[in-house]
């Protein structure tokens, strides 16, 4: 096996990150049996699999309310510190929802994590979708814009707070947040700060990627889909002078079988077996969440009852089929101009180690061959599987 640090040693590589099973249910909303822990031990194994095999980034989730089959939820910010402690490369993206979070209070334990960490800590800004969620802990329910805008000034507010100079300290003045003079110390370790995440469809999201988050989230979609919203934020971002700033994310569903008619089995499986009423009670809450965005495009706008099965549409992203398939599919993705891949699988305990062993060599391989760089010859050569 090729060691991490060689395989990675590319600076213009695709990098590779996983969903973090840190709730209850694993990643998809079905009574398939699923070889996946939630507990911090099986976590810990995960993580220490995933940066020896290739893995540079690991996303935790956050809820605080039992929802879309995860009965139970360890929280984002402490389950990332306590990886991060375990393990020696890797990054862990710990999500954070405005509302219940303060900006000067992630800013402070982000900072310290980071120190701790030799700058191995980033957060994704989760703007919520569950109105009931809110409810249940005490927070005002905004609509799609304010929800929205109010993540714009804690991401405002994030990169003051960190990057203020020291004799200055950070003041801001926005409708959700105020600051005055405020001086953190430590800073982060990492320059210029802790990476920020941030992801949507709508035009709110598509904002606050191009203005102040420095990766960009996209749920699974089509060809055109991908091309289109890549080239969309990118436009909104010369405004900022951020055009070659923002970095762009993919949600990916992962089936690597030794076929890609056992791959689609398990998928079709995993679709038939859904847990109707959890997939249902979400499209509910996501709909209804996204239906008063601007531009009526909210998260999971389009989204078929088989597509929420898994989390943010990544059955969409077609990584699904023989290990050479799916390397190729996502040189494809490389070469429209996605930065990162998020994946999830099924069977945590076997197909971590089993991808980074199989197919992120496959896709260093192609890198080396100078594939992924032009657009034309991948979608010529891998793009009708993206076709709608």
């Amino acid at each position: 096996m090729v060691d991490a640090s060689t395989l990675n040693s590319d600076p213009d590589r695709l990098f590779f990150a996983y969903w973090v099973p840190n709730v209850s249910g694993g990643l998809v909303v079905s009574k398939i049996p699923q070889n996946t822990g939630w507990d911090l031990k099986s976590n810990v194994r995960y993580a220490r699999t995933a940066e020896s095999v290739g893995f540079e980034y690991a996303l935790t989730q956050i809820r605080f309310t039992a929802s879309y089959s995860a009965a139970s939820q360890h929280e984002s910010v402490s389950f990332s510190q306590a990886l991060l402690h375990h393990t020696e490369k890797l990054k862990v993206i710990a999500a954070i929802l405005p509302g219940p979070w303060n900006p000067a209070v992630v800013a402070k334990q982000v900072a310290s994590i980071d120190n701790y960490t030799d700058g191995r800590i980033a957060v994704n800004i989760v703007s919520g979708w569950n109105k009931s969620e809110f409810h249940s802990i005490g927070e005002w329910w905004l609509d799609h814009a304010e929800r929205y805008r109010r993540s714009y000034e804690f991401m405002k507010c994030l990169r003051g707070i960190w990057t203020a100079p020291e004799d200055e300290g950070f003041t801001f003045a926005g409708d959700f947040y105020r600051f005055r003079n405020y001086k953190l110390s430590p800073k982060p370790v990492v320059n210029p700060h802790p990476e920020i995440f941030q992801g949507g469809n709508s035009d709110d999201a598509k904002n606050n990627g191009a203005e102040v988050s420095d990766w960009y989230f996209m749920n699974g979609m089509d060809l055109e889909g991908f091309r289109t919203q890549i080239a969309d934020v990118k436009e909104r971002a010369k405004k900022f002078g951020r055009e070659n700033v923002v970095k762009f994310a993919v949600n990916a569903f992962v089936i690597v079988r030794d076929t890609e008619e056992e791959a689609i089995r398990v998928l079709q499986e995993i679709q038939g077996k859904a847990d109707v009423e959890a997939v249902e009670a979400f499209k509910k809450e996501v709909q209804n969440a996204g239906a008063s965005a601007s531009n009526k495009q909210g998260m999971w706008a389009t989204s078929t009852f088989k597509d929420l099965v898994q989390y943010n549409d990544g059955f969409k992203t077609k990584l699904i089929g023989t290990k050479e398939q799916v390397a190729e599919r996502i040189v494809l993705l490389k070469s429209l101009g996605v930065n990162l891949v998020l994946t999830g699988f099924l069977n945590y305990e076997e197909e971590v180690e089993a991808f980074g062993k199989n197919v992120i060599p496959l896709v260093r391989e192609l890198e080396k061959q100078g594939r992924g760089k032009d657009e034309a010859f991948e979608i010529e050569k891998t793009g009708d599987v993206y076709r709608k």
